[in-house]
């Protein structure tokens, strides 16, 4: 515990230096399991709180993020392809920025998906338990999505790093660097993880009023 300790300490200290190689050689470290637990817990509980303050983003932002990405990734399809086939020219960061916005899409959707309880659940089983087994499923799921988006976090903001370290651009420009968007994955998944409790304290209320714990779960519904 110690040793972790310390190497929490170290990263801590490197990005306070604010360089991108001595971040990604201590998030290399198990130090950052440790912090990124922290990361993920603190950092729900703070967007959870902003979404309780702020009703309007609760309700639109992972939706306003999944619609504009699209749209612009339709666009530059659109306009290149129009370009290349009929002017027979092409921005060389047509093909290689769609990739990186059909990332941020994915995974703001992703978060959505699991407030809408749209994930797969193997309700049909569960509607048949008894509420205590029903609420057992229930904490389980916030267990295990947790677990998946601590380890993603910590994964993820590792690549990033590695990617900031070694100033890697998007292809075909000069100087749009690839971390910007790679950020976008933890940040997504700390979303998520305030979605996971959003719910959480959702069905502990539903549990303790006897509401129904269960409800047939609707992919794009509300």
């Amino acid at each position: 515990m110690g040793s972790l300790l310390a190497e929490s300490g170290a990263i801590f200290s490197a990005f306070f230096t604010n360089d991108a190689w001595m971040i990604s050689e201590a998030m290399r470290k198990e130090g950052a399991w440790l912090i990124g637990l922290v990361a993920t817990l603190l950092g729900a509980a703070a967007v959870l709180a902003i979404y309780r303050l702020v009703p309007l983003v609760d309700r639109h932002l992972e939706r306003s993020v999944m619609v504009w990405t699209y749209l612009i990734i339709g666009a530059i399809i659109f306009v290149e392809v129009f370009r290349r086939f009929v002017l027979n020219e092409q921005v060389p960061w047509s093909t290689t920025l769609p990739p990186f916005l059909f990332l941020i899409m994915t995974w703001f959707g992703c978060s959505y998906n699991v407030r809408l309880r749209t994930h797969l659940a193997f309700n049909e089983f569960r509607f048949k338990m008894p509420r205590a087994g029903q609420m057992f499923c229930l904490a389980l799921d916030a267990v295990l999505w947790l677990t998946f988006c601590w380890i993603v976090v910590v994964t993820a903001a590792r690549v990033t790093a590695n990617s900031a370290a070694n100033f890697q651009i998007l292809l075909g420009t000069d100087n749009v660097l690839q971390w910007w968007f790679l950020l976008t994955v933890p940040i997504s998944f700390v979303l998520m993880a305030a979605r996971v409790l959003e719910n959480l304290l959702e069905d502990i209320g539903n549990f303790r009023s006897g509401e129904p714990l269960l409800k047939q779960a609707v992919i794009g519904g509300e």
